[in-house]
């Protein structure tokens, strides 16, 4: 049994309420106690980790990431795959959802057998670890492909989702489709069935194919904006990537207005140019240009190049809110949205993965399975 560990900083964010001078308790990579320092005496033989100034908040969960640092989710050689766990980390990101782009079948089928690995080989190692798979098509709109392969697009079946999920061995855990697709509503109802979340985006969708998208079970918007139906409907939440070019920072300070700061979640939407230097990168089998921090495929978006801190960061300036409120659609409301449990919040039983931060948003340290990374 690990020994007890104790952290203080000059605030904790849970991230829905404020603890002034917490002190937080691990044991074992669980949070076992937490609460003002004041008056409290901690037990024999704990050590204690303080951050003086800084702010202690859930770690950061990207749930839309396709790479960074370098490194490719779907790429064949996954060697890289650590470091790019650790860049992670270093930027606040304690978990990630693996997400695909649209490829041939086989290409596809056997990314998801070695993400079904790195999802089944994930103890024990240090940076940020993948919770599950995010499915990103090939069940989209020809219309609204973004640079998805237009020849690899699929028209949406159980038996096609089938093969995916067999050969993630169940770790799909988000899927974008364009509801709008022969056939959309049925997998949309049994990818719900089976505990995905189903995510309407890359689509052409009228608001009626939209609302019936939701009514069979899609839950979330990715790439926000079939605008009627997602921002008027309360049960559907909504992802945004806040670089700068995919959506102009007034819009932004729009979809909080309009969403409220519970129903919005940070994507970084990341290829493997992250943190990286301008120049030609991969998005799964894609060539993507990059330049001024800005991904581009013949003319359109393909990806980002930001990093989750950096989201946190711009979301503070552009919908002018505080770090505790940008906090949540980095942490709880992401691990909300895909179930993930003991994740996103801080408070007794929940696993001890928290980032430490200035006031600015920039990351100080980060803790996974309460174990502070170096």
């Amino acid at each position: 049994m690990a020994p007890m560990i104790a952290f203080t900083a000059e605030s904790l964010s849970t991230p829905i309420t404020t603890i002034a001078r917490p002190v937080l308790i691990v044991e074992d990579g669980t949070i076992v106690r937490l609460e003002s320092r004041h008056g409290v005496e901690l037990p024999s033989g704990v050590d204690l980790v303080s951050f003086n100034d800084c702010t202690i908040a859930p770690g950061f969960i990207d749930i839309h990431i396709h790479g960074s640092a370098g490194y490719d989710v779907m790429q064949a050689d996954q060697s890289a795959r650590s470091h790019f766990e650790h860049f992670l980390a270093r930027h606040g990101v304690t978990s990630y959802y693996p997400t695909t782009v649209t490829a041939p079948l086989d290409i596809t089928l056997t990314a998801l057998e070695r993400l079904a690995d790195a999802m089944e080989s994930a103890e024990g190692r240090g940076g940020g670890r993948p919770l599950g798979v995010h499915l990103e098509g090939p069940f989209l709109s020809h219309a609204r492909r973004g640079v998805h392969s237009p020849e690899d697009l699929l028209s949406p079946t159980i038996v096609m989702f089938d093969k995916f999920w067999q050969a993630a061995r169940g770790h799909i855990r988000v899927m974008t489709i364009a509801p709008e697709l022969d056939g959309a509503s049925d997998v949309i109802a049994e990818a719900t069935r089976r505990g995905v979340c189903v995510s309407i985006g890359h689509s052409d969708a009228t608001l009626e194919f939209a609302r019936r998208g939701v009514a069979v079970g899609a839950r979330h918007a990715t790439h926000t904006f079939i605008l009627g139906e997602v921002l008027t409907n309360e049960n559907v939440t909504a992802d945004v990537i806040a670089d700068g070019f995919h959506v102009a920072p007034t819009v932004i300070d729009l979809l909080f207005k309009a969403k409220g700061p519970d129903n919005i979640v940070l994507i970084t939407d990341a290829i493997s140019a992250a943190g990286m230097p301008d120049g030609n990168y991969k998005l799964g089998l894609l060539e993507v240009d990059v330049q001024g921090g800005k991904c581009v495929r013949d003319g359109r978006l393909a990806g980002s190049a930001l990093i989750m801190d950096r989201a946190v960061q711009n979301v503070m300036n552009f919908a002018k809110c505080d770090l505790q409120h940008a906090l949540r659609a980095a942490t709880a409301n992401p691990a909300r949205v895909v179930g993930a449990q003991k994740k996103g919040v801080l408070e007794p039983g929940a696993d001890a993965d928290f980032v430490v931060l200035t006031a600015e948003g920039e990351v100080r340290a980060t803790v996974i399975n309460g174990t502070l990374l170096q």
